[in-house]
């Protein structure tokens, strides 16, 4: 009897055979391809890996026209094991020219990285840390007129501190509290009536819930400054510090971990922005340059976490793929937040429901999030959220 054994499941599979534990870790480098994409590799170099691949036994797949040198620079996806990768990396010791160097500086992190995940963890200005060892969860607190959502808006000083209590008691470990709405097509509000919109709200939350993590949702360097001195801990930048320069040394000097999304544009006009080769790839390219120029200043990767920004000059195909390919933003070694809560592409994909009826949608993501190996979903609806991504945490666990 021959029975077909899942990848998920293959650690297990070969524990159950009774073969001596030492050895397990052997097999897994040989049992599995290992994928990855190399960005605007020379030609030469290109080529070059391709023959050093097929020659360790793996391949590379390069464009047509590649061997006679038809393009200057070009993408490569390799295909190999571990295995495989070290023998190449071996051979590359002895390449220095055509940017192979770099390459070889890259493959080996990558290849550590596998064989010895880093633990990934995000650090506050004092000192407390969140752990991913499970889905984090954060609790939507929009503080504004015009969200998208209705039933998140919530006005009244006494009702937010209610509401806030009742996402923590639920499961939710971050508040995120937000002075502005961002959905496509809205109005700015000016950065005082921003303020004095978050900022009150931030310190009587600090009060009551002095153990809580708090972010601020703005891309105002002002505000942003302001709420960390009210008691905020996280900058949660929908323009990736693009919007603002000052953000940069806010978070420097603050030492606040922040949250980089991307978006093209503005809220008003991002929808006109949509215009993507593969979108996939260029929102991961984004975000890594944008995590670079932290690190350049000194900001540890315990500083920052990456949020793809479903619904931010992207329509529902790429919001779609983003989703699906969330793995990608993973793989760079930081925190991966997902806010899909409610929004419209799963109003679209749910036949055109409103954004009252998009919870078993919403639902549907935080699980993909789980899948891919994200770190932290934001929502509006946290118990629910809570319950199932708890519950598939554990089927996968066991």
């Amino acid at each position: 009897m021959l029975l077909k054994i899942n990848r998920e499941l293959l650690d297990e599979a070969m524990a159950s055979i009774g073969a001596h534990p030492a050895s397990l870790p052997i097999f897994a480098h040989k049992n599995e391809i290992v994928p990855y994409k190399l960005l605007g590799v020379r030609t030469p170099a290109a080529n070059i890996l391709k023959q050093e691949m097929l020659a360790a036994g793996g391949d590379a797949v390069v464009p047509t026209g590649c061997i006679v040198n038809a393009d200057k620079y070009v993408n490569v996806l390799l295909l190999g094991t571990l295995k495989q990768y070290k023998v190449l990396l071996k051979k590359l010791e002895l390449m220095q020219y055509f940017g192979l160097k770099q390459v070889a500086v890259e493959l080996e992190a990558a290849v550590a990285a596998v064989q010895k995940p880093s633990v990934l963890k995000t650090t506050l200005a004092d000192g407390r840390v969140i752990t991913y060892d499970k889905m984090r969860v954060m609790g939507i607190l929009n503080i504004t007129p015009d969200s998208f959502y209705e039933g998140s808006r919530v006005s009244a000083l006494a009702d937010v501190v209610a509401r806030a209590g009742l996402m923590l008691k639920q499961g939710a470990q971050i508040l995120d509290i937000g002075g502005e709405s961002t959905r496509p097509g809205s109005d700015s509000v000016d950065g005082e009536e921003e303020r004095r919109r978050v900022l009150p709200v931030i310190e009587a939350l600090r009060k009551e819930y002095p153990e809580a993590v708090l972010s601020v949702d703005t891309y105002r360097a002002d505000t942003a400054e302001a709420a960390i001195n009210a008691g905020a801990d996280i900058i949660n930048d929908i323009s990736a510090m693009e919007a603002d320069k000052k953000m940069l040394d806010v978070v420097v000097r603050s030492k606040a971990p922040i949250i980089l999304m991307h978006m093209r544009g503005t809220p008003k006009n991002m929808q006109q922005n949509c215009q993507y080769q593969d979108v996939v790839q260029e929102v991961a390219v984004y975000l890594a340059q944008r995590a670079e120029l932290l690190r350049e200043q000194g900001v540890g990767a315990d500083k920052i976490i990456l949020d793809p920004g479903i619904g931010f000059a992207k329509d529902v195909e790429q919001n779609l793929r983003l989703m699906r390919d969330l793995h990608v933003l993973t793989s760079f070694g930081y925190p991966v937040l997902l806010a899909a809560s409610r929004k419209s592409t799963i109003g679209a994909v749910l036949g055109g429901v409103p954004a009252s009826e998009r919870l078993e949608g919403t639902i549907a993501t935080s699980l993909q999030a789980v899948q891919a190996g994200a770190q932290m979903v934001r929502v509006h609806d946290v118990l629910e959220n809570v319950r199932a991504i708890r519950m598939l945490e554990a089927i996968l666990r066991c």
